[in-house]
């Protein structure tokens, strides 16, 4: 069995030698680890594992399976205090990184997959929940990474997954035999893949009986035979591979993602934790939109990093003491709480399912998430408002260290006198990163789209309005049909 992992370099180090088939601007990345683009989401991974060692309290929990201490982004919920802990963690590696740390999906998986698997036992007599137990506890053991695969291409949106022109544009099993099933087709956006070690593929959306080949959870090492990853673009990523640390504006830390395309990828029967049961396929998606979208609280932690940029910004420029200059922090902060108290209030009323595990409120996850499509957007605009218009004209690290320019702009870049002007441009840069470059793409676009876009939040949400009980409550203070409603 592989070495357990215990440290951020024990991470890293596990990610080498993969000989994982990734492209990345029409060309094979040799060994992605040292590749100056995914590196720093990389480093972003790692810090969950530095944040278990530093805050164990935070960042780690005991095991319902094993009894032994684990991470925090392996564990099933147990109660509404978990699943709180679970939003504090995200709140503060969102604090440590400035950007998606990408285990999220991961653990929002394995905490809907224990109940649905308990579930659909329960109604068929299947060996799902053990197996998927049985899987958990192996990844708590190893301290692994794993990722969850739910977003697949679509093709023609109105038409179902067995009715498509190309079958492969949802993932779907191609044949079984008594050792397993094979897997073909691609998943979308699929955030960290690269920097897990096994990834779970799930149904992307309600299905029919004519579905079933496309009603299937699968559980496959990143580094299984038939996997092509296709690198994703971010805004100014190749500022990474120019050298220097000002222009990326966060040099450290950053997203990933990629398309997975699966080639006939074999899965043993030990790893299939759904197979044709396509009535679970919508509870599956709903309860993993439920955890998910409460779990995008690590917006907040981002956000408090927009919002001391700002700050730090306007004190350069010697007007951090003006009352406007105030009260647009004020109402960043105001935004970052009113999504996070949303988000956190779902896990504090969560409620147990059949399995155990607990499951948040999914009116108050779908609230919180549709902040988060709009309230980044705006908490954007106001940082962009307070650092002024050097955040996208600054010139580059090369300009700032020439012999002959870099005294000019030392002297003319300058604001209060007391700041130097390399300290001044790198907040600026961190600022322009957040909201227009690399990072963007986490905490604005991934804000927008991530765990269904806005109207699927508006839809949940209007399906559980319970307008017959609020108009009832209406009609009884009004003194209309008082006797009855109850």
């Amino acid at each position: 069995m592989p070495a357990r992992i215990e440290t951020s370099s024990d991470y890293i180090d596990s990610l080498r030698g993969r000989n994982l088939k990734v492209f990345l601007f029409g060309e094979v990345v040799e060994e992605p680890v040292d590749h100056p683009m995914i590196r720093p989401s990389i480093n972003a991974v790692a810090a969950t594992y530095d944040l278990a060692i530093r805050e164990p309290d935070v960042a780690t929990v005991e095991s319902s399976l094993t009894g032994r201490r684990v991470n925090r982004f392996l564990h099933v919920a147990q109660s509404a205090e978990d699943l709180v802990a679970q939003n504090m963690m995200q709140r503060k590696l969102g604090q440590n990184t400035g950007t998606c740390f990408q285990r999220c999906v991961g653990m929002d998986a394995f905490n809907s997959l224990y109940s649905v698997t308990y579930e659909i036992d329960e109604k068929h007599g299947t060996p799902y929940h053990e197996r998927l137990k049985a899987f958990l506890t192996t990844m708590q053991d190893l301290n692994y990474v794993v990722g969850g695969a739910m977003t697949d291409v679509k093709g023609d949106r109105s038409k179902a997954p067995h009715e498509q022109d190309d079958p492969d544009l949802f993932v779907h099993i191609t044949k079984r035999n008594e050792k397993g099933i094979w897997l073909k087709g691609a998943k979308a956006h699929q955030t960290g893949c690269i920097n897990s070690h096994w990834i779970i593929a799930m149904p992307t959306m309600r299905m029919g009986p004519a579905d079933k080949d496309y009603a299937v959870v699968a559980a496959f090492p990143v580094d299984a035979p038939g996997i092509t990853y296709i690198y994703g673009r971010q805004s100014c990523d190749t500022r990474s591979m120019e050298g220097g640390s000002i222009d990326v504006g966060n040099a450290e830390f950053s997203g990933q993602e990629a398309m997975v395309v699966l080639d006939d990828v074999f899965v043993p029967w030990s790893h299939i934790f759904m197979d044709g049961e396509h009535e679970f396929a919508s509870m599956l998606v709903e309860r993993f939109t439920c955890y998910h979208r409460r779990s995008y609280v690590c917006k907040t932690g981002v956000g408090d990093v927009l919002i001391g940029a700002a700050a730090q910004a306007a004190e350069d420029n010697g007007v951090d003491k003006v009352s406007h200059i105030k009260d647009k922090l004020v109402e960043m902060t105001h935004l970052n709480e009113t999504m996070y108290a949303a988000g956190i209030a779902s896990s504090h009323q969560a409620q147990a399912t059949k399995s155990g595990v607990y499951l948040n409120d999914d009116m108050l996850a779908n609230v919180c998430k549709h902040h988060v499509t709009k309230m980044p957007f705006e908490m954007g605009r106001l940082a962009q408002d307070l650092a002024g218009g050097l955040v996208s004209t600054a010139p580059s690290e090369k300009e700032l260290k020439h012999p002959e320019l870099g005294a000019l702009l030392d002297k003319y870049l300058r604001g209060r006198a007391d700041v130097p002007t390399e300290s001044r441009i790198r907040i600026l840069r961190l600022i322009e990163n957040m909201t227009l470059g690399r990072n963007a793409v986490g905490y604005l676009t991934e804000s927008l789209h991530g765990a269904g876009s806005p109207q699927a939040q508006r839809i949940q949400i209007g399906r559980q309005m319970k307008l017959d009980f609020k108009k009832g409550l209406a009609r009884r203070l009004a003194g209309i049909d008082a006797g009855d409603d109850k």
